[in-house]
């Protein structure tokens, strides 16, 4: 083979390799992305939500914001705001009525939820013992008055307390001699009828949460109580109640904030506004917003009621936190 035969062919191959690169199509580099699919997931996260956050923010938070605004003007609902500064807050202070309504909310949410929190913790311990049969049934008694309509609460027991001679109640404190009471219109009456209205309410909840609590604890403890001869109160104030100690926590500031904020009861048993009696401070404050159309100091009313809370909440969490100290497992 000749030497220009060779260059020929080499030359042919070249341009034979040649075409075929040219033919071949390079990977197209991938796009980026404007969002990535961990982006793309916590965005459709988010829309899913996003409804309640709406709502939350249109009948929760906006309210919030307004009432503390509103608080510092005059406003009948209709006319033109008027800023009054302070003027609100020194209305409410100086009214009689909202000191009455203030000591009647404490004192009513003192005798409402001090012995239910009590009641609550015996019940739990008594239906997580051994000894007591058919425990579905009785956990469905304790709790089924907690799902019943406040208002048709509210109504029986205004029916049970009746200012009748014939009612319930003083049909049975005549049996021993005992005058018919007033229960709407007695200073007590009225505070002893919405107490216990709210201990027959809550009580079954506070149960069923102590419940819970309690068949959390290892029974080898109480196994162990017993055999160093610790007596029923023993175990229940040494082992008990230290590892209850969230739950109580828990149940303290629920029932405190409840009972600030006490207002069906005292609405309905004692008519539409409420008396003196058994005023709480939100019915107060729902009397001068809706019954005044003042809702600068009914605003400013549920100002000092947010505080309050915030004071009682404080002092409550305090006091547990130092019986949960006292009563520690294996302290004498």
């Amino acid at each position: 083979m000749s030497n220009t035969l060779r260059k020929e062919i080499n030359t042919g191959a070249e341009e034979h390799d040649g075409e075929t690169e040219n033919n071949v199509k390079k990977p197209k580099k991938p796009k980026k992305r404007l969002f990535s699919q961990k982006q793309k997931d916590m965005a459709s996260g988010y829309l899913f939500i996003s409804p309640f956050y709406l709502l939350f923010a249109v009948f929760g938070v906006f309210p919030i914001l307004f009432s503390f605004y509103l608080a510092f003007f005059r406003w009948d609902g209709l006319g033109e705001m008027e800023f009054v500064g302070l003027n609100n807050f020194n209305i409410i202070f100086n009214d009689p009525l909202f000191w009455k309504s203030l000591y009647n909310t404490i004192i009513i949410g003192l005798m409402g939820t001090a012995p239910q929190l009590i009641a609550a913790l015996l019940l739990a311990f008594a239906l997580n013992s051994v000894l007591i049969k058919y425990k579905s049934v009785f956990r469905l008694a304790v709790f089924l008055p907690y799902v019943t309509s406040i208002v048709a609460v509210a109504i029986i027991f205004s029916v049970i307390f009746s200012n009748q001679e014939s009612g319930l109640v003083n049909s049975f404190l005549g049996v021993f001699g005992i005058d018919p009471i007033t229960w709407t219109r007695s200073e007590w009456g009225a505070k002893v009828a919405i107490s216990a209205m709210i201990f027959w309410r809550w009580v079954g909840y506070n149960t069923i949460i102590y419940l819970a609590g309690m068949q959390a604890i290892p029974n080898d403890l109480y196994e162990a109580a017993k055999i160093d001869g610790a007596t029923l109160r023993q175990q229940i104030w040494h082992i008990t109640i230290p590892m209850l100690k969230p739950f109580i926590i828990f149940t303290v500031f629920t029932a405190t904030i409840g009972a600030l904020q006490i207002f069906a009861e005292p609405h309905i048993f004692q008519g539409r506004g409420g008396r003196p009696e058994g005023i709480s401070i939100v019915l107060y404050l729902y009397r001068e917003a809706f019954g005044s159309n003042f809702f600068g100091t009914a605003s400013a009313t549920a100002i000092v009621l947010f505080f309050i809370i915030i004071v009682f909440s404080a002092a409550n969490l305090l006091l547990v936190n130092r019986i949960g100290r006292s009563g520690k497992v294996g302290e004498k």
